[in-house]
């Protein structure tokens, strides 16, 4: 295993030890195995032959968050992601191919999740249940422990259910003069709970001075599949995104999910590794990946208009991982923030280590998950905010759930939101 891998890669990582203070499943366990040093040593040895890949081995890799922290404390400049990555995707393959791909990953993770269409139906029983009161009905009477206990978790993360929106139509006019075209991706589970977001996207865009074309063949990035170890299902989200968007048309592909931002980033690197000879697959998810640029990041490089409505509230920020670690924005969410007449931001501890979401791993590992949520809680808490700014559907769902959990269900809000608020919206 790991012969796939560019093997000086390994050898980027001189074991200083600088990593291990931002690493989330380190802090809490204090396990060297559980450090990206400790890892990267595990898959080094394993692919030297010196190491049997054995569970114990493979329980510290799985146990790995893919946040990289460590990318960003790293004075070396370890390109961990593109060890783990594609470590974990021969892991899950050479898992597959002795044992069948268990029920929640079959029809949860690989059947409904990447679909918003399926998503949002599967979401009506709960609208109805959360406008009767049953699941809190449930939640008392301890009739949700009936449940398995991955469903359990997906039921504690649902959020308060909004009402669905329309479908964002394929062309959004520029709001005044024109400065911009952009493309934008809706994503699958942000689309079915945060159309809202997405809405409040559009139209911040749009009062920005951008034409917002809404590709209506796009499809699920592919993470889901990519860090389960699914590499073709992955790949072939991939080729339907890049079929549906023409970046040549385009000034920049807009995203405001953190974590499928990361992914869609990533499409160059992915096809070097899944298919290493192909070129012509390089050059063209390259240059998508090129494209593909976070709304603030966007913003901040556009010059946002000043919005000049007050929204009077104490906010914290969080630093979603893969938009502070993968992509390294992390002033610029902060820097549209303090342009709200109104908004006070005040500092949160530990910004930026995880809340514990991490895609599906706060519900495939969740003792894990739940230990980093109470940390980012307690954090939260300490800070005085009356609201949370997050910038990623998955750490949303989670530190709402945790922070409901803890008795002080905070509002969690996009950035984008309190801009549209600002633009009087």
């Amino acid at each position: 295993m790991g012969a796939g891998i560019e093997y000086e890669k390994f050898l980027d990582c001189v074991h200083c030890g600088l990593c291990t203070s931002a690493c989330p499943t380190y802090l809490e366990t204090g396990n060297e195995n559980d450090s990206p040093r400790g890892r990267i040593y595990l898959m080094r040895a394993v692919t030297d032959g010196r190491l049997e890949m054995s569970p114990t081995v493979g329980r510290h890799l799985e146990l790995c968050l893919d946040c990289r922290s460590c990318e960003t404390a790293c004075p070396s400049g370890v390109q961990y992601g593109r060890l783990i990555e594609p470590f974990r995707v021969e892991m899950q393959q050479k898992a597959a191919a002795t044992k069948p791909v268990g029920w929640f990953q079959e029809l949860i993770l690989y059947g409904l999740f990447p679909y918003p269409k399926r998503l949002a139906w599967a979401l009506w029983p709960a609208r109805i249940m959360q406008k009767l009161g049953l699941d809190t009905l449930m939640e008392k009477t301890g009739l949700v422990k009936l449940l398995p206990q991955k469903l359990q978790r997906m039921q504690r993360l649902l959020p308060t259910l909004k009402a669905p929106r329309p479908k964002l139509p394929k062309l959004l006019p520029a709001i005044g003069p024109r400065r911009a075209k952009v493309a934008m991706f809706t994503g699958c589970v942000a689309e079915a709970l945060f159309d809202h977001v997405n809405w409040a996207t559009a139209r911040v865009l749009q009062l920005n001075g951008c034409d917002v074309i809404v590709p209506q063949g796009q499809a699920c990035c592919g993470a889901i599949h990519y860090h389960s170890g699914a590499s073709n299902p992955a790949l072939n989200l991939a080729e339907t995104n890049i079929e549906s968007f023409e970046p040549d048309d385009v000034d920049a592909i807009i995203i405001n999910v953190a974590g499928c931002g990361s992914m869609l980033k990533d499409y160059g690197h992915i096809a070097h590794e899944l298919r290493p000879g192909d070129t012509a697959m390089h050059q063209r998810f390259e240059q998508f990946a090129s494209k593909v640029k976070d709304i603030s990041e966007f913003l901040a490089t556009l010059g946002p208009i000043q919005p000049t409505k007050a929204v009077p509230l104490k906010v914290a920020y969080h630093d979603a991982c893969h938009l502070a670690h993968a992509q390294r924005i992390r002033q610029q969410p902060r820097d549209l923030l303090k342009m709200i007449p109104g908004i006070t931001l005040v500092p949160l501890a530990e910004s930026d280590i995880c809340c514990g979401a991490a895609g599906s791993y706060n519900l495939t590992e969740g003792e894990m998950a739940d230990r980093l949520g109470n940390r980012k809680v307690a954090n939260i808490l300490a800070s005085g905010a009356e609201a949370l700014i997050s910038a990623n559907a998955g750490c949303t769902l989670q530190i709402q759930s945790m922070l409901k959990a803890a008795g002080r269900p905070l509002p969690v809000y996009h950035p984008v939101e309190l801009l549209e608020m600002a633009y009087g919206e």
